[in-house]
């Protein structure tokens, strides 16, 4: 209680008093939700979440926070890195120096845009210290936490004219085009991570510096896809670098539709899996922080960049993207929507584009009731996902995949790679219920950062160690008892790129072998070493993803692994894990003779407008699941769930009274655990119908949104 005065004081005295009347959530000193919006404060988007990133870094931004401030958000601010509204220092602005040159191009001239007048930018030496002057004006506002968002310089850039400058400064010799040869286009992305780096490394350090020059703990964040989507579109970021950057606190890990949607190949087939890419990205993200002590939001994003699809699509496929997130349960902290004011207040058409006949008109429409309901109550739901304990049920377990960020920098001519390198690998496995997590390669030397691991697996196809010490990691992990599957033909061009395994001392033809040098191992088959054992096999796993018997040949290596270090083997068709009182669960297709879970209890549905009550649930091919055991909640009465911020909740006698805030033109559904059925219920003193479940013991009430909150009374 004296915590709650304190913080009710103190929200007070920031806003000068603006709150006297507010209902304050104590919790929400834990950011664990939050959204970005680029405008003003708007009742229509004002979603309750305990943190707004108030985007952009322009003179208009003080007036923008102070709206967002004065209803009671924490106010952190999100900007571009590698775009935005950038002309002053494009063109001589902000130093009197024409950069208009620094923006990104590709071989054949053209500039690569993020808008019609945004370039994607190569991050000279002064953009970091331009960048540095508006996260001041941000710092001075007010922000409590700096976001820079999305540092990416394209596969296919690297031709413009700063570019080619820092090439001379870096490597000390003339610019060779990128598409030259496999060495050019990997020298180029290593230098391009670099740049992004540096430029990041001034703003975080100015944050740090200026937070004590004011006397004031300002946190730096960086927004970023993960490292396998980037792969994907052919991008470039640094990534786990970024980790090691003196102020960095942590990350938004951008996943969501737009991302996951991207189709690749499994048993020959080439088809759009959200669930199943999303699971992948989201696990690189959290394996980026996991035993860092960083932190991660996930991005959960209603719908995606591209507005020609329908809102039924947006829901299915989000869906898909919150199941995977939630499926990693060390992260509890959520970014819930990018841009609220583009799903509360957008239209989009009523198919998919895609599918309407040529010259066809279709007709756009705002968010369908339910959709708006479904939303509001999973992101109030999202509060409170740090739960203490969780359990799996699944596949075998303990099983990983080495990924590196070099994965990005082979994604471009003269030889791309192929990603099915990772997904060759990744796929079988998670469509027998196997959740194989991709590992960061380059934090295996982090202290038992490995040790979740019973088996591994790694090729040097498509990807390329950093460094020859992450070699002594892998070794000592093996020697330890693992068990580590390599599977790579040396067919990769880029083996022959000029870098530390082929440079003096060293002069391996691939990495690869310096890797086995260290483990004693020199041929295929299965070989001991130390407590553990290494698994060659001289295959390209991007040819098991074109077939149903590379698939099984990745799957039985597995079982391989788990029958030599004592796992218990199992395939499932689904994934499914409990978090607290949470069940989350996905049905799997494309899985053939397994059989399907069936789920019995009561259960409160969350991705149900009306929050239905459940005894079963079948978790068929393609289903996405998120519920609440009421078996796991006690008997006291109290709200289950709601499509609205549920505060001050008091119980007395035969009373339940709280505040209920959600955004205007929304419709609330809450549902509440109650002793008996209730006699009356009552929404700002106006009675309302209530649906009673006698056998759940559970009631449910509609009413609308108010973002100032509306009390609501029960009595029984």
């Amino acid at each position: 209680m004296h915590l709650r005065i304190i913080i009710l004081l103190l929200t007070i005295l920031i806003m000068g008093g603006n709150m006297v009347n507010a209902v304050v959530d104590p919790d929400q000193i834990k950011e664990r939700t939050s959204f970005q919006e680029a405008g003003p404060y708007s009742d229509t988007i004002d979603i309750k979440s305990d943190v707004v990133m108030v985007y952009g870094i322009d003179p208009g931004l003080p007036d923008r926070i102070k709206t967002w401030r004065d209803k009671g958000y924490k106010i952190h601010v999100m900007t571009g890195v590698a775009w935005g509204s950038y002309q002053d220092f494009l063109y001589g602005e902000y130093d009197g120096v024409d950069h208009s040159d620094a923006g990104q191009m590709d071989r054949h001239g053209n500039e690569i845009n993020h808008g019609p007048t945004v370039p994607y930018m190569c991050p000279v030496e002064s953009f970091g210290k331009y960048l540095c002057v508006g996260v001041k004006r941000a710092i001075d506002a007010g922000a409590e936490a700096i976001h820079m968002e999305e540092p990416e310089y394209w596969v296919r850039a690297g031709y413009e004219e700063a570019f080619k400058r820092e090439w001379e400064s870096y490597y000390n010799e003339p610019w060779i085009a990128p598409h030259s040869s496999v060495d050019a286009q990997y020298r180029a992305s290593k230098l391009k991570y670099w740049l992004y780096r540096r430029a990041l490394g001034d703003v975080f350090k100015f944050i740090r510096d200026y937070s004590k020059e004011i006397g004031r703990e300002v946190k730096c964040y960086v927004a970023t896809h993960s490292m396998i989507n980037y792969a994907s579109w052919g991008i470039i970021s640094p990534e786990s670098n970024l980790v090691l950057i003196d102020g960095c606190d942590g990350f938004i890990g951008q996943v969501w539709t737009g991302t996951s949607r991207t189709p690749n190949m499994y048993k020959g087939v080439t088809k759009e899996r959200t669930f199943e890419t999303a699971f992948s990205e989201y696990g690189v993200l959290n394996n980026l922080v996991r035993s860092t002590g960083k932190r991660m939001w996930y991005l959960n994003d209603p719908i995606e960049d591209n507005p020609d699809f329908c809102w039924s699509d947006y829901r299915m496929n989000w869906e898909s993207t919150l199941t995977a997130s939630l499926l990693y349960a060390d992260v509890w902290r959520y970014e819930v929507a990018p841009w609220p004011s583009r799903v509360f207040n957008g239209k989009y058409p009523k198919k998919n584009l895609r599918d309407a006949a040529p010259g066809e008109e279709v007709e756009r429409e705002g968010i369908p009731a339910s959709y708006a309901t479904e939303l509001l109550t999973v992101m109030n739901e999202l509060n409170f996902m740090d739960q203490k304990k969780s359990a799996w049920d699944c596949g075998t377990r303990g099983i990983g995949i080495l990924v590196s960020d070099t994965l990005m920098f082979q994604r471009s001519d003269p030889s791309p790679s192929d990603m099915g390198s990772y997904y060759g690998i990744s796929l079988p496995l998670l469509k027998v219920g196997i959740p194989a997590e991709p590992v960061q390669l380059e934090n295996v030397i982090v202290k038992n950062y490995l040790k979740p691991f019973k088996t591994l697996f790694l090729t040097y196809e498509g990807q390329k160690p950093p460094s020859p010490d992450l070699h002594d990691a892998i070794a000592k992990w093996v020697k330890d008892g693992g068990v580590l599957i390599v599977t790579d033909a040396d067919i990769d061009p880029y083996n022959n790129v000029k870098e530390w395994w082929n440079e003096a001392p060293m002069s391996y033809s691939t990495p690869r072998l310096h890797l086995f040098e260290k483990l004693g191992v020199s041929s295929t088959g299965t070989h001991q070493v130390g407590k553990g054992t290494v698994i060659y096999v001289n295959a390209s796993p991007a040819a098991f993803a074109r077939s149903e018997y590379g698939a099984k040949r990745v799957v039985d290596l597995a079982k391989q692994a788990s029958e030599i270090n004592g796992s218990d083997w199992r395939e499932t068709s689904y994934l499914m894990l409990r978090r607290g009182p949470y069940v989350i669960a996905a049905g799997l297709d494309e899985t053939e003779g397994l059989p399907t879970k069936t789920i019995r209890g009561k259960y409160v549905d969350m991705f149900s407008p009306t929050l239905d009550i459940l005894k079963s649930v079948s978790l068929k091919p393609g289903s996405r699941v998120l519920l609440k055991d009421l078996s796991k909640v006690g008997n006291e009465p109290t709200v289950l769930a709601s499509a609205s911020k549920i505060l001050e909740l008091k119980v007395s006698d035969n009373k339940m009274r709280f505040h209920s805030e959600g955004p205007i033109n929304t419709t609330c559904a809450t549902r509440m655990l109650l002793p008996e059925a209730p006699k009356s219920a009552f929404v700002n003193g106006e009675k309302v119908d209530i649906n009673w479940d006698s056998d759940s013991k559970t009631a449910l009430i509609q009413y609308p949104n108010s973002p100032d909150g509306l009390w609501v009374d029960i009595n029984w």
